[in-house]
C-alpha cells in the first residue's frame, strides 16, 4: 500500500512538473508556435493572459537587452512602459490598448531573440530561488516598478547606449519577479539606476561644453 502511495505521488509531482513550464520553455515555444511572418504585441499579452507581469516583462525587455538588434526595441519600448506603469498603480493582471497591441515586429527576429537570449535566462533560472521574497510585493513592488518605468523611458529613447543596459536591467528585474527572488530585482535596479544615471551625468556634462563652446564662438 506504501509502495502504491509513493508512486501516486510521485506521478503527481510529475504532473506537476510537466504542466509548469520553464520561462525559457515557454519563450521558445511562443516562437515555434507562431507562424505569420509578424507578431504582435497583442499575441505575446493572449498568450500570457494568465501569467504575472514578470514574464511579459521578460518578453518585451529581452528585445532591448540584445545589442543590434534593430526595430524590435522600438516597437515594444511604449508597451513596457504602459506595463511597468500599471505595476505602479497596483494591477493585479496586465492590459493594453489595442493602438499597442497592434505593433508587431517580424517572427524571424523573435525566434532570433529568444535563441540569444534562452542561454542567458537559463543561467539566470538555475542561480535565482526564492529569497527577500517581500520585495516582489504589495508596495515595494510598485516601488520596483516605478523604477521599471524610468529604465523603459530610457529604452524608449533612440539615441545609442540608451537601449542595452536597461532592457538587461528590466529583464533581471523580470526574471526576479517571476522566481521571487528579491536579489535579483534589487540587482536589475541598481544596474539600470546606475546607468541611467550615468546616461544623465554624460547628457548634463555635454550640454555644459556645448554652452562654453557658443560662449567663446559668441
Amino acid at each position: 500500500m506504501n509502495q502504491a502511495r509513493s508512486e501516486s505521488d510521485a506521478a503527481q509531482g510529475a504532473e506537476r512538473a510537466s504542466v509548469r513550464k520553464s520561462t525559457t520553455d515557454l519563450l521558445l515555444e511562443l516562437g515555434q508556435q507562431e507562424t505569420a511572418e509578424r507578431i504582435t504585441v497583442g499575441n505575446l499579452v493572449d498568450a500570457l493572459q494568465d501569467r504575472a507581469f514578470g514574464i511579459l516583462l521578460l518578453i518585451l525587455a529581452l528585445p532591448c537587452a540584445i545589442p543590434f538588434l534593430y526595430g524590435v526595441p522600438q516597437a515594444v519600448s511604449l508597451p513596457l512602459m504602459f506595463v511597468a506603469a500599471q505595476i505602479v498603480l497596483g494591477r493585479h493582471k496586465p492590459w493594453l490598448p489595442q493602438v499597442l497591441k497592434k505593433r508587431s515586429f517580424s517572427t524571424k527576429a523573435f525566434r532570433d531573440m529568444t535563441a540569444r537570449a534562452v542561454p542567458y535566462v537559463r543561467w539566470f533560472e538555475v542561480l535565482s530561488r526564492p529569497r527577500l521574497v517581500w520585495l516582489s510585493r504589495g508596495a515595494i513592488e510598485r516601488l520596483f516598478g516605478l523604477f521599471i518605468l524610468v529604465f523603459s523611458i530610457s529604452i524608449a529613447i533612440p539615441l545609442p547606449l540608451t537601449n542595452t543596459v536597461p532592457g538587461i536591467a528590466v529583464a533581471i528585474m523580470a526574471l526576479g519577479f517571476i522566481e521571487r527572488d528579491g536579489l535579483l530585482i534589487l540587482a536589475g535596479t541598481i544596474l539600470g539606476t546606475a546607468w541611467v544615471t550615468f546616461l544623465v551625468s554624460l547628457a548634463g556634462g555635454i550640454w555644459t561644453l556645448l554652452e562654453k563652446a557658443m560662449g567663446w564662438l559668441s
